[in-house]
C-alpha cells in the first residue's frame, strides 16, 4: 500500500483504544517528550552552538548557570518554553494542568475521582526521589490499594511521572520493593506544588537536580538496552541512580553543588565495595576530576557532560 498515516494525540491510552488493529510489523511509535536541556539551550542561544555545544559550556559558565535553572524552573512543555512573560508561562501551564485531568484523567476514572487523583499528582510531586509508601499514600487518599496502584499506572503510561526499580540481582526482589518517582517535565511537577517559577524558594532543589539529571540519563541510555535503576540498603546506604547493562554496571551520584573537593561518600563507597564496577559518577555543577577507589574510577564530572 503506497500510503503511510501519521496517527497522533495527547491521550497514549485513548489513543490505543481507538486503534482496533495491532498493525504488529506494520507500525512505528514515536514518543515525544517535553524538550530535553540540550535542545532547551540550542533554542535558547539561537542555535549558534549546535555544532559546539560542549565548548559553550565550558566557556559561558554563568550563562549556563541561569539557563539551568531557568529550565529547573520551567520545564520543557514547548509553549512554555516559547512564552517569555512569568504571566503567561504560569496561564499555559495552568491550561495544561487542567486540560490534563478535564480531558484525559477524567476519561480513564469516568470522573468520579478526579480531585483524588490530582492530589496524587501533588503528593508526588512532594516526593520525587524517595521511596514511595503505597499504603501511607492510599490512607493519605483514602482509596484502596488496588486504586492507588491503578492512578499509578494511569500517571505513568500518560506521560506524567515515571516508577524507578531499586537495583537487585534478584529481579523478584527488584519487582516487589517500593520504587521511587521522578516526573518527565519539571515544570508541570513545580507547579503541581505552587514553585513554579521560584524553585529558588524550594526546600528540596536537590532532589529537582537529580529528578533533572534522571530524565537526561534516561534519555541517553534509552536506547542501548541498559535499564536504569536507584540502590539503597537496609542500612540507609543508597546510590541515586544505577544504569545496568547485565554485566556492567554505572553507579551515578547527583549533587546540586559547586564540588570543589573529589570526596566519595560512604554510600557510593559501600555500592562500590560490594559490586566492584569499572567506573562510577558524581554529576555535580562545576567540578571535573578522577580519583580511584580499588580499581574503580570514580568521575566528578559537570552536569552538561551527560549531554555530550
Amino acid at each position: 500500500m503506497p500510503y503511510k498515516f501519521i496517527v497522533s494525540g495527547s491521550g497514549s491510552l485513548d489513543l490505543k483504544e481507538k486503534i482496533h488493529e495491532s498493525l504488529v510489523g506494520r507500525k512505528r511509535v514515536f514518543e515525544l517528550y517535553p524538550i530535553s536541556f540540550k535542545e532547551f539551550v540550542n533554542f535558547k542561544t539561537n542555535y549558534r552552538y549546535e555544532e559546539s555545544l560542549e565548548e559553550f559550556f565550558e566557556v559561558e559558565k554563568v550563562k549556563t548557570e541561569s539557563l539551568l535553572n531557568e529550565y529547573l524552573n520551567f520545564g520543557g512543555y514547548p509553549r512554555v518554553v516559547l512564552e517569555e512573560k512569568l504571566s503567561e508561562k504560569v496561564r499555559i501551564i495552568d491550561e495544561i494542568y487542567r486540560s490534563y485531568l478535564d480531558k484525559d484523567v477524567s476519561y480513564l476514572i469516568k470522573s468520579e475521582k478526579v480531585d483524588v487523583y490530582s492530589s496524587l499528582i501533588k503528593l508526588l510531586a512532594g516526593q520525587i526521589g524517595r521511596l514511595i509508601n503505597y499504603s501511607e499514600l492510599s490512607s493519605t487518599l483514602g482509596i484502596s490499594l488496588q486504586t492507588l496502584k491503578n492512578y499509578l499506572w494511569y500517571a505513568e503510561k500518560t506521560f506524567i511521572i515515571h516508577r524507578l526499580t531499586p537495583y537487585f540481582r534478584n529481579v523478584r526482589k527488584e519487582i516487589t520493593k517500593s520504587p521511587v518517582i521522578y516526573f518527565y517535565d519539571l515544570g508541570l511537577r513545580n507547579y503541581a506544588l505552587g514553585f513554579f517559577g521560584k524553585v529558588e524558594f524550594s526546600p528540596d532543589i536537590g532532589f529537582l537536580f537529580k529528578n533533572f539529571v534522571f530524565n537526561i540519563i534516561k534519555e541517553k541510555f534509552r536506547f542501548t538496552g541498559a535499564s536504569v535503576h536507584f540502590w539503597r540498603t537496609k542500612d540507609k546506604a543508597e546510590v541515586d541512580f544505577v544504569i545496568n547493562f547485565g554485566k556492567e554496571v554505572i553507579p551515578i551520584e547527583a549533587k546540586y553543588k559547586k564540588l570543589k573537593e573529589p570526596t566519595v561518600e560512604r554510600s557510593l563507597r559501600s555500592f562500590i565495595e560490594k559490586y566492584h564496577p569499572k567506573e562510577a559518577w558524581v554529576i555535580n555543577l562545576a567540578l571535573e576530576y578522577e580519583v580511584k577507589i580499588d580499581k574503580t574510577i570514580v568521575k566528578f564530572l559537570p552536569f552538561y557532560r551527560l549531554l555530550m
